[in-house]
């Protein structure tokens, strides 16, 4: 049976991808070096809090003052938020590349239709289209 194109509240059928291997295999490379660094960046930041919570347990109560503590404890909590948006991040990459993987790679899953090469490029792991971003608004 031949893969049917997807529309707005269809699912969209494994093998429909717009791309060709040759293309799929540069969005992978693509998304793979964007999600190494997203990785680094995860590594770094959490060496960060382990090196502030060191400091902090080596300071004595009397060398430390209120202000600096405030200050230690938001730097702590943004570092912990920054990590957590690098690993939720982390994770669209992983769907775009299981998108890759089943050959639905650049299918707009609100319109159906294929994604801009352009946009791809830009924001490779997006699952919608310009037109359907504009529509969100």
């Amino acid at each position: 049976m031949p893969n049917k194109k997807a529309g707005p509240t269809d699912e969209i059928v494994e093998g429909t991808t717009p791309f060709s291997e040759e293309e799929l295999a540069h969005f992978k490379e693509l998304i793979l070096k964007k999600r190494e660094d997203a990785t680094e960046d995860i590594d770094r930041m959490r060496a960060q809090l382990e090196d502030a919570r060191e400091q902090a347990e080596g300071d004595s109560a009397y060398s430390f003052h209120m202000a600096d503590a405030g200050t230690d404890a938001m730097e702590r909590e943004k570092l912990y938020l920054m990590i957590a948006r690098q690993q939720k991040y982390v994770g669209y990459l992983d769907r775009a590349l299981e998108r890759i993987k089943n050959k639905t790679y650049g299918i707009c899953k609100v319109t159906g239709e294929p994604i801009s090469k352009e946009r791809l490029e830009s924001v490779p792991h997006t699952e919608i289209s310009i037109a359907a971003k504009l529509k969100q608004k």
